[in-house]
C-alpha cells in the first residue's frame, strides 16, 4: 500500500513540484493551498506525513500545526524561511517532528520524508515492539504508539513518542545527547542540542506531574538524560 502525504503551502507552483517529486518516489500526495483547507483534508483522510509551510496567509503554519496536534500524531515536516530560527523553535514547541529551511534540495526533502515515514511506520510495527511498558501511572503502548497517564491519553507527537520509548526502554541508563540524537532521529549528530532540549521539555510537560521537577526524565548534568523507572515507587 502506498504511503500518503499531504502538502500544505500557499505557493501553488511549489506544491505541484513537491507533489510530482513525492509521486515519483512512489507516494500518494494531496495538496492544500491553505491551513484551513489542509485541516479539512486531515479531518477526512489519514496521512503518513504532512509537509507544512510556516508562512501562509489567513492561518499560518504554526496555527495549523496547533490544530493538527489536537487530534493527530502524524509526523509533520515544517518548511521555514532561511534564517528564521524562531520559526523552527516555535514549530518544535508546537509539535513539529522536523523542519527544512528554504531553499532546499529535493534530494534532502525526500531523505527527510523517508526518514520520518520510516520511523512512523516501521518503528511502530508490533513485530518490532515488546509488550506494554508500565511505570506506575505512566503506560506506554508501543503497538499503538500511544502513552497515557492515569488512563488519560497524553497525545504525544511521533517524535515525542520515539523519544519517550527509547529512554523508557532502558530505565536507569544514562544517554548522551549524541546517543539520543542518533537513536531517535536516526541521523548523524550535528550538535543540535536545542532540538533535543525542546523535545525533552515538551515531553516533560505531557508526562511529568510537575515539569519543573521531573521524576521520569532526569537530567544528568554534563552528560545527558536518563529515564527513572522507579519514579512512582519513590513518590
Amino acid at each position: 500500500m502506498k504511503k500518503k502525504i499531504l502538502i500544505i503551502d500557499d505557493d501553488v507552483e511549489l506544491c505541484q513540484l513537491l507533489k510530482k517529486c513525492m509521486e515519483n518516489d512512489g507516494y500518494l500526495a494531496d495538496v492544500a493551498p491553505s491551513g484551513i483547507e489542509g485541516l479539512q483534508l486531515i479531518a477526512n483522510h489519514d496521512y503518513h506525513l504532512i509537509i507544512l509551510d510556516v508562512m501562509m496567509p489567513a492561518m499560518d503554519g504554526l496555527s495549523t500545526l496547533t490544530q493538527i496536534r489536537k487530534t493527530k500524531n502524524t509526523p509533520v515536516l515544517m518548511l521555514t524561511a532561511k534564517g528564521e530560527e524562531m520559526d523552527k523553535v516555535l514549530g518544535l514547541k508546537s509539535g513539529a517532528d522536523d523542519y527544512l529551511t528554504k531553499p532546499f534540495s529535493l534530494s534532502e526533502l525526500t531523505a527527510r520524508v523517508e526518514s520520518l515515514i520510516r520511523r512512523y511506520i516501521v518503528l511502530g510495527a508490533v513485530s518490532e515492539k515488546p509488550s506494554t511498558l508500565t511505570f506506575g501511572s505512566l503506560v506506554i503502548e508501543p503497538a499503538y504508539r500511544r502513552a497515557s497517564s492515569n488512563g488519560k491519553d497524553l497525545a504525544l507527537t511521533g517524535k515525542e513518542f520515539d523519544l519517550l520509548y527509547f529512554l523508557a526502554s532502558h530505565p536507569g541508563q544514562v544517554f548522551t545527547k549524541k546517543q539520543i540524537y542518533q537513536n531517535v532521529w536516526q541521523d548523524e549528530y550535528a550538535y543540535d542540542d536545542n532540538n533535543i532540549m525542546v523535545h525533552i521539555r515538551r515531553l516533560r510537560k505531557k508526562i511529568e506531574p510537575d515539569p519543573q521537577n521531573p521524576i521520569y526524565i532526569l537530567t544528568i548534568w554534563g552528560i545527558g538524560y536518563k529515564f527513572n523507572g522507579y519514579a512512582d515507587n519513590e513518590n
